[in-house]
């Protein structure tokens, strides 16, 4: 199983970075994408089940996916949970320096399927409103959980991200449930994510790679971090992102 693994990586690698879809809205400006050759990543094994891709390390046998971020909110509108320094920092819960194809590649290795179930068709440039057919199969494949886990003075902690977020209307925590991995587009051989820094969003974003699929996602002003609940700006933590849907262990005889 080892040996398959590391045998798909560069195969994985081409077909994430040559998988050519229509480009997002806002589409990168040609600048950005120029001469834009994507290089297959190194991939290092920790342990018999365990890899690593820059600095996004993958479970072969759980499918557990880790990666670090930084508090980059406390307080104030948020639209996003995970962004790069060059995204929507301003109104981001999570901010990281990891490369956006690395975890798309740890995605596809680890058999996630992207959706596109949240999106409309497009035609001549513009929303159909109808919406793409998608399999249940491939529903819940895309579907994931991510939970935070952090050092609080000596004592490691770990919750569902949902449980850091706030509807400043019902004042309630934002409710329990699946995120969805989306995927995203290749733009002249570039990864969008890599180039416009979103990863995970609150508000649908055709650019992100994994979206919110809650009934209130077209909501713009109502998310708000929890500041009982959020540690200190700056508190390096670790996202960890597991496939909502757990395989069912049979019972012993």
């Amino acid at each position: 199983m080892i040996t398959r693994l590391l045998l798909l990586i560069p195969a994985c690698a081409a077909f994430a970075l040559a998988e050519e879809m229509p480009p997002p809205t806002p589409s990168i400006p040609p600048a950005a994408t120029e001469n834009a050759k994507p290089a297959l990543p190194s991939v290092s094994q920790i342990d018999e089940n365990t890899f690593k891709i820059g600095e996004v390390t993958f479970n072969q046998k759980n499918r557990e996916i880790r990666f670090p971020c930084k508090v980059n909110m406390t307080e104030g509108l948020i639209e996003c949970i995970i962004v790069l320094q060059q995204g929507k920092a301003h109104e981001s819960l999570f901010i990281t320096e990891i490369c956006p194809t690395h975890l798309n590649l740890a995605f596809r290795l680890l058999r996630y399927t992207p959706s596109p179930e949240l999106f409309s068709l497009m035609e001549d440039g513009h929303m159909t409103g109808i919406y793409p057919a998608v399999s249940p199969i491939i529903k819940s494949r895309a579907r994931i959980d991510i939970e935070v886990e952090w050092n609080d003075h000596g004592t490691t902690r770990r919750f569902p991200i949902n449980e850091w977020i706030q509807n400043s209307n019902s004042k309630a925590t934002m409710t329990a449930g699946p995120w969805l991995y989306t995927g995203a587009a290749v733009q002249a051989g570039k990864f969008i994510p890599d180039l416009t820094g979103d990863i995970a969003t609150i508000m649908l974003v055709r650019a992100a790679m994994i979206n919110y699929p809650g009934s209130d996602n077209g909501e713009e002003t109502v998310w708000f971090p929890f500041p009982e609940k959020v540690p200190p700006l700056g508190t390096p933590t670790t996202l960890i992102i597991t496939p909502h849907f757990k395989p069912q262990i049979p019972p012993k005889p």
